[in-house]
Formats: C-alpha cells, sequence, structure tokens
C-alpha cells in the first residue's frame, strides 16, 4: 500500500515537471511576433496555453509539441510562423528536448506539406542560411522590451 502512495507522488510530482515545462513553452512562444502585423501570436490567437503539450520521454528529455493555428486557411506566412517558433524554442528552453510543430488540423489548406517541412531538419536549417528569411525570424523571435 505504500509503494503505490510512493508511486502515485512520483507521478504527480511528473505532471507537476511537465505543467512546469509547457508553461515555460507557451511564455515563450506567446510573445514571437507575426511576420506582418505588430502583433504577437497570442494576440492572433495563433498560438494559445492549450496548444502546448509536453511529454517525458525519458528522465531528462521530453517532446514538446506544439500545434498552431494560421489566421487564414490559406496563409502564405504559416511555413514562417513555424519557423519561429522552432527557432525561439530551440534557443530558450533550458532542458533536453525533441521538438515537434504541427498546424492545427483543418486550419490550413496545405497543412500536410507545411507539417513536413517545419519538422525537417535540413530544410530548416537551409531556410536559416537564407540572409532575408534570418532575419525576418531574428525580428519576430527578439524578446519584447
Amino acid at each position: 500500500d505504500e509503494e503505490f502512495v510512493g508511486s502515485r507522488h512520483i507521478e504527480t510530482r511528473g505532471h507537476t515537471k511537465q505543467r512546469k515545462l509547457q508553461q515555460k513553452c507557451g511564455d515563450l512562444i506567446r510573445t514571437i511576433r507575426d511576420p506582418e502585423k505588430p502583433n504577437t501570436l497570442e494576440e492572433l490567437e495563433v498560438v494559445t496555453e492549450s496548444c502546448v503539450e509536453v511529454q517525458e520521454i525519458n528522465e531528462d528529455d521530453y517532446l514538446v509539441i506544439i500545434r498552431f493555428t494560421p489566421t487564414v486557411p490559406h496563409c502564405s506566412l504559416a511555413t514562417l510562423i513555424g519557423l519561429c517558433l522552432r527557432v525561439k524554442l530551440q534557443r530558450c528552453l533550458p532542458f533536453k528536448h525533441k521538438l515537434e510543430i504541427y498546424i492545427s488540423e483543418g486550419t490550413h489548406s496545405t497543412e500536410e506539406d507545411i507539417n513536413k517541412q517545419i519538422n525537417d531538419k535540413e530544410r530548416v536549417a537551409a531556410a536559416m542560411e537564407n540572409p532575408n528569411l534570418r532575419e525576418i525570424v531574428e525580428q519576430c523571435v527578439l524578446e519584447p522590451d
């Protein structure tokens, strides 16, 4: 019986840690600016608190899943927004993680293609080598003063 209580305690502690990590991710991505508008992704409801999911892979390694919603179904900036999310989280997350970023199901006309693109390491690296794209991403992920 005591063992059950003990394992229950660990379970809850793990959940609390995941919730904290989820909050940390949410705090990081909500301030990312939209590439075209003066608003943040949170203000435009592209990202919300519920779009972040954190799963424990093992003790010190987590899977972070972000599902974002473009403002319109044919949003031409969806790939760029995904890139901004990836760059900001990779730079700022203080724990070991695997990152998956997706467009919320049914919210974009080419979501499958975009999901493949923003989760492909080589394509992300190539995009970040483009000086114009990199500059846009840097402006979007800049921390507000």
